[in-house]
């Protein structure tokens, strides 16, 4: 039975091979599609509120799509706007930020600590961490390049949701299986839908914070902020690291100080409280999970891959949660909190 049982898991690990290698070769098919399904599935709520309301399918979908591309449109402006006047000042950020490089080593060497001046410059290019909030700016607009083909996608998705539950039934004839595929689907739809206003909320908290504060570019730390917060706890230090610095070549390390614990709070009560709250300790990643997640679907899909990494594992967690053959997958990949409960 070993050999039979080795030779099983080796086919099942090339094939494995084989399917990633063909997703990541149409990476630029897969992408569009996924970005379709995520907002569909976010979308879907309100189209199925005007159906509910006895508005006609078309009529539904048009409210739905015009309201869509006007704030796409809108956030669209706003962050080209202040995305190019930032790159064009990444110069003028980086001399200030040399100045408070060589101030804290003077500094240093007044206590007596003699810090590595040309290792610490070839460690820390303060260039380079200005330039990371352009790449990835670049890459949230590059979402968004097949603009048409990601709309009509959406569209059709949104009209096919419709009659996807009667085609369930009448492909898989059995009423169980029915049930749990509209679970899973219930499940990642409700994920995603209080994932997104969640988020939604904290960029509105960092984007009003910084107004008050007087950083620049408010808003789009406030949009990267949103988009980051899908990513659990590094996605959240990732977006504070472009508005902390500005902050500091602005007003100096006090307000740095005051933004970093800005950030640091917003992380606590909507990472710690708000969020376990509302969508359960098992909606949760071990941090581990999340830095490989990462990195594997960064090197499958691109830096877009990255952006969509938690709501991909989360999907596919809890497609495995379902099926009591590798429900023990979903537990390794959970943070494991919610089995105290069940002590």
């Amino acid at each position: 039975m070993k050999p039979t049982n080795i030779g099983y898991y080796l086919i099942v690990m090339a094939s494995v091979v084989i399917i990633l290698a063909g997703i990541k070769s149409a990476s630029e098919i897969i992408v569009p599609f996924l970005l379709s399904l995520f907002l569909s599935i976010i979308l879907s709520p309100l189209y199925n509120f005007f159906r509910k309301k006895n508005i006609p399918d078309g009529i539904s979908l048009t409210f739905v799509i015009v309201m869509f591309i006007i704030i796409l449109g809108l956030v669209a402006k706003l962050i080209g706007s202040s995305a190019q006047e930032f790159s064009s000042n990444i110069d003028f950020y980086e001399q200030q930020l040399s100045i408070y490089y060589k101030q804290i080593v003077s500094y240093s060497n007044t206590l007596g600590l003699e810090l590595p001046i040309n290792e610490l410059s070839n460690l820390i290019n303060t260039k380079q961490i200005m330039n990371l909030t352009s790449v990835i700016m670049q890459s949230m607009g590059s979402m968004f390049t097949n603009g048409f083909v990601i709309l009509f996608t959406m569209i059709f998705m949104l009209l096919e949701s419709r009659n996807f539950t009667e085609k369930v039934n009448y492909a898989s004839g059995s009423e169980n299986a029915t049930i749990q595929i509209n679970e899973i689907f219930s499940k990642i739809k409700g994920y995603m839908v209080l994932k997104a206003l969640i988020s939604l909320l904290t960029g509105l908290v960092v984007w009003i914070s910084l107004l008050l504060i007087g950083t620049d570019y408010a808003f789009l730390w406030a949009v990267l902020a949103f988009m980051l917060n899908f990513i659990p706890n590094i996605g959240s230090i990732i977006a504070a690291v472009p508005a902390v610095l500005l902050t500091l070549v602005q007003f100096g390390i006090t307000s740095a100080l005051i933004v970093t614990s800005l950030y640091v709070v917003i992380n606590v009560v909507v990472g710690s409280v708000l969020e376990p709250k509302i969508m359960g300790k098992g909606a949760g990643l071990s941090t581990l999970v999340v830095f490989l997640s990462l990195l594997f679907w960064g090197w499958l899909l691109g830096p877009v891959g990255m952006l969509l990494s938690i709501p991909l594992t989360i999907m596919a967690i809890i497609v495995l949660d379902a099926n009591e053959n590798t429900k023990w997958v979903a537990t390794l990949l959970g943070t494991g909190e919610h089995l105290a409960d069940t002590k």
